[in-house]
C-alpha cells in the first residue's frame, strides 16, 4: 500500500472546492453546499475502516442535530479501489444503504480531493464555513471505541462554535483511524 504526500490544506485557508459523484448518481459541488448551508463538514471515510464503522451512528446523529442550524455533513471516500475492491462505488452504495446514511456519500476516484484536503486517515473531519474557509480538521471525538466514554466532542464543539459565531478551539487535532490507501 502506497503512502503519498498530500497538499495538507491548513486551517484558516480556503478548502479545496470539488465536484464529485455521489452514490445517488448526482454530481455534488462543494460550492453549491456552501451557498445553501452555514457550515459543511467533510468526512473522509471508507467502507472497510473499522473506525468509520464505529463512528457511523455518531455522524448520523451530528447530521440530525445540526442540520436545522444550517449544517450538513458530506462523506467522501478517497481510497484506491484497485488495491481495496471493497471501496468500489457499488460497495459505497451498499454501505450507505445498509447503514441508512442521512448525508451524501461521494466518491473521489482520482484521489485529488482527498489529497488536496490533506487527509491521512479515515475517518477524518474537515469543517468549512460559508465562505469556504477550513475552520477545523481532525478527530470527530476523543474515544472511537465507545460513544458513552467520549469526553471531548471535537467536531460537535467546532460546529456549535461556528454556527454561533464563536472561536473554535482546538482548531486541529491529530486524526486516529485507518491509513488512506493511495494509488501507485
Amino acid at each position: 500500500m502506497n503512502v503519498l504526500e498530500t497538499i495538507d490544506t491548513p486551517v484558516g485557508s480556503y478548502a479545496p472546492d470539488f465536484e464529485l459523484p455521489g452514490i445517488d448518481k448526482q454530481v455534488h459541488h462543494l460550492r453549491r453546499y456552501l451557498e445553501s448551508f452555514r457550515a459543511v463538514g467533510v468526512i473522509l471515510m471508507s467502507n472497510h475502516c473499522p473506525y468509520v464503522k464505529l463512528y457511523v451512528e455518531r455522524l448520523k446523529s451530528i447530521q440530525t442535530e445540526f442540520y436545522k442550524q444550517g449544517f450538513t455533513l458530506i462523506g467522501v471516500n478517497g481510497n484506491d479501489v484497485s488495491q481495496l475492491p471493497v471501496e468500489s462505488f457499488e460497495n459505497m452504495q451498499a454501505f450507505a444503504a445498509d447503514r441508512k446514511l442521512n448525508f451524501p456519500y461521494l466518491w473521489d476516484s482520482t484521489q485529488d480531493v482527498t489529497r488536496s484536503f490533506g487527509a491521512s486517515k479515515t475517518p477524518m473531519a474537515f469543517l468549512i464555513d460559508k465562505e469556504g474557509i477550513l475552520r477545523y480538521k481532525g478527530l470527530i471525538d476523543d474515544y472511537p471505541q465507545d460513544p458513552l466514554a467520549v469526553k471531548k466532542h471535537f467536531l460537535k464543539a467546532a460546529i456549535a462554535s461556528l454556527v454561533q459565531g464563536k472561536e473554535i478551539f482546538p482548531k486541529e487535532t491529530e486524526p486516529v483511524g485507518s491509513a488512506l490507501v493511495w494509488r501507485d
